[in-house]
């Protein structure tokens, strides 16, 4: 069955280990493409416009945001962040699985434009192990962290609108369970409308003696 892609949408804890996920998810599969977001902060050093991000001016970047060329967008630190809509439905319509880390409220909004959008959350293996993590990192303080599992705390109102929870216990176990829940979703009935119209046209066809 040819399909188009299907927008997987991925939110979890600060330190759940997503941002690793995806990245390894992205470079061992081809079908997947990691979202590209639009910002209007200056560009750093290493980063390439079009792979790091869409850079753009702030006229430019609410523009696009008025003629609705974003799927969704935010405001960090006074800079203007968001998904370009026309980025995203080209790489849907060439069948790749467009990957999106975001939050929970921009996920269920992302759920409302795209209806067949798959939501994953990511969870470590327990509460203990999250602080565990953060505290690993070294770059955060006590208060930080606190911060972080609060924010968790207030996240997990949310889960049971998500489509799946996997867990983060073992990275690469953790991958190929998102890997594979995707190419179930590939056979859901609403990510193959084609299909099934085609299906139901030739059936109906050699019902009528056509075929």
């Amino acid at each position: 069955m040819k399909h188009e892609g299907i927008l997987i949408v991925v939110s979890g804890f600060s330190g759940a280990g997503k941002g690793t996920l995806m990245k390894r998810l992205v470079s061992k599969y081809e079908n997947y493409a990691l979202s590209i977001s639009m910002t209007t902060r200056g560009k750093r050093a290493g980063e390439t416009d079009g792979v790091s991000y869409f850079f753009v001016d702030r006229p430019t970047f609410e523009e696009t945001l008025a003629r609705d060329g974003l799927i969704e967008h935010a405001v960090y630190c006074g800079n203007y962040y968001g998904t370009p809509r026309e980025w995203v439905e080209n790489q849907l319509e060439q069948g790749k699985d467009v990957v999106l880390e975001i939050e929970i409220q921009g996920a269920l909004k992302i759920r409302e434009r795209y209806p067949n959008s798959l939501l994953l959350f990511v969870m470590p293996p327990s509460i203990q192990e999250l602080q565990a993590r953060l505290g690993k990192r070294g770059t955060e303080t006590p208060d930080v962290i606190r911060a972080r599992l609060q924010r968790a705390a207030q996240e997990a109102e949310g889960i049971e609108a998500y489509d799946f929870i996997v867990v983060n216990d073992d990275l690469d176990a953790c991958m190929e369970q998102i890997h594979e829940i995707v190419r179930a979703a590939h056979l859901r009935p609403g990510c193959n409308k084609e299909f099934i119209n085609q299906l139901k046209g030739e059936l109906q066809a050699l019902v009528k003696g056509e075929k």
